[in-house]
C-alpha cells in the first residue's frame, strides 16, 4: 500500500490535433515520472481534464496507466462525480484494473450539508478496499469543508489515508490537521507548489500536484526531510517565477510544458478549454530560460 509521502504529481491527459487521446505520449510521460523517482502517480484530476472524459477513456487511461508503471510507482485515479453512486462506480472500476487508491472530492450542491459530504465518503470507501485522498480543493469544487469536518472523516474513515490540501491558507491548514488528528494520516499539497515552501516548513508529507518539473519537487521534499531548510527556500526561490507563471489558470501552460520536455507530442485541451496562446508561450520560454539557462529539459532536471 502507499504511504502517500514525497511526490505524486497529477499528468495531464496527452491528446492529438484532433482531441483523441494520445495513449503513447501518456505512456511516455509515465515511464519519465518513474525514472526520475516520484512516489506515484495521480491521473484523471484537474489537470488531467476529468470532466471532459468519456468513461470508456477514463477505462482505458487507467488501463494504460497501471501497465505503463509496471508496478514500480503507484496509480492513483481521481474518481469524484457529481453523484455519489457515479463516484462509487468509478472508484470500484480504478480498483478493479489495479489502481493503488482514489482521489475524491464533494461537488457543490445548491444548500451546502456537511453530513451529506459525511456520507459521501462513507458510501466511497464502503464500496472499495484501496486507499482514498480526500482531495479540499475549493477552488474547482466550490465545496469549502471545515477543519472539524476533515478531522471528522479521518476519524469515522479509517480508509482516508491523505488529506490533499489545497484550500487556503494551506501553512494554517497543514498546522491545524498535524496538531488535531486522531491517527496517522499524510498530508500532501497541490496549488502547482505555490507555497511549498512554506507548507513543508509547517510538516506537510510533499506535493500531489501539477508542476511540469516533479524533479524540483522531489529536491525540496528530500531537502525538509533532512533539515536542510535553507536548501528548501535556495530551491524555492529559485523556481518560483517559473511556479508562479505555470500555475496560472487552465492547462495550457502546463500542457506546453510537457511537450517542451519531449514528453506528449500535442499541447492539445479538450474544447471547451484553452490551448496556450502565443503571447503567453513567449512569456514561457523567457521565464524557462530565465530559470533554466542553457538546460536541456527533454532530459531529468538536476537540482
Amino acid at each position: 500500500m502507499s504511504t502517500f509521502e514525497g511526490v505524486f504529481p497529477i499528468l495531464i491527459t496527452p491528446f492529438d490535433n484532433s482531441g483523441n487521446v494520445d495513449h503513447l505520449s501518456f505512456d511516455r510521460t509515465i515511464r519519465f515520472m518513474a525514472d526520475i523517482g516520484v512516489n506515484g502517480i495521480t491521473i484523471l484530476g484537474v489537470l488531467g481534464e476529468a470532466n471532459r472524459m468519456l468513461d470508456s477513456e477514463r477505462k482505458q487511461l487507467i488501463e494504460t496507466a497501471v501497465k505503463s508503471a509496471g508496478g514500480r510507482i503507484p496509480v492513483v485515479v481521481g474518481t469524484s462525480h457529481t453523484g455519489t453512486q457515479s463516484t462509487v462506480m468509478l472508484s470500484q472500476m480504478a480498483e478493479s484494473l489495479g489502481a493503488s487508491g482514489v482521489m475524491v472530492t464533494p461537488s457543490r450542491e445548491p444548500a451546502p450539508n456537511e453530513d451529506r459530504i459525511l456520507e459521501y465518503f462513507y458510501q466511497v470507501a464502503e464500496s472499495i478496499s484501496i486507499p482514498i485522498v480526500l482531495q479540499d480543493h475549493p477552488a474547482s469544487t466550490q465545496v469549502f469543508m471545515s477543519v472539524p469536518l476533515i478531522l471528522r472523516m479521518i476519524s469515522e474513515i479509517p480508509s482516508v489515508a491523505c488529506i490533499k490540501a489545497e484550500a487556503t491558507p494551506t501553512p494554517a491548514k497543514v498546522s491545524a490537521f498535524l496538531n488535531r488528528m486522531n491517527r496517522d494520516v499524510t498530508i500532501l499539497t497541490g496549488l502547482g507548489a505555490l507555497y511549498g515552501r512554506y507548507e513543508l516548513e509547517r510538516g506537510s508529507h510533499g506535493f500531489m500536484t501539477g508542476f511540469a518539473f516533479p524533479e524540483v519537487l522531489i529536491a525540496m521534499v528530500n531537502a525538509a526531510k533532512d533539515e536542510r531548510w535553507e536548501d528548501v527556500r535556495e530551491i524555492y526561490q529559485r523556481f518560483l517565477p517559473l511556479i508562479v507563471f505555470e500555475q496560472q489558470p487552465g492547462v495550457g501552460i502546463r500542457k506546453e510544458i510537457f511537450r517542451m520536455r519531449g514528453l506528449i507530442d500535442n499541447n492539445t485541451v479538450r474544447h471547451p478549454g484553452a490551448n496556450i496562446d502565443g503571447a503567453s508561450r513567449e512569456q514561457l520560454e523567457m521565464v524557462l530560460e530565465t530559470t533554466l539557462p542553457g538546460v536541456d529539459t527533454t532530459k531529468p532536471l538536476e537540482v
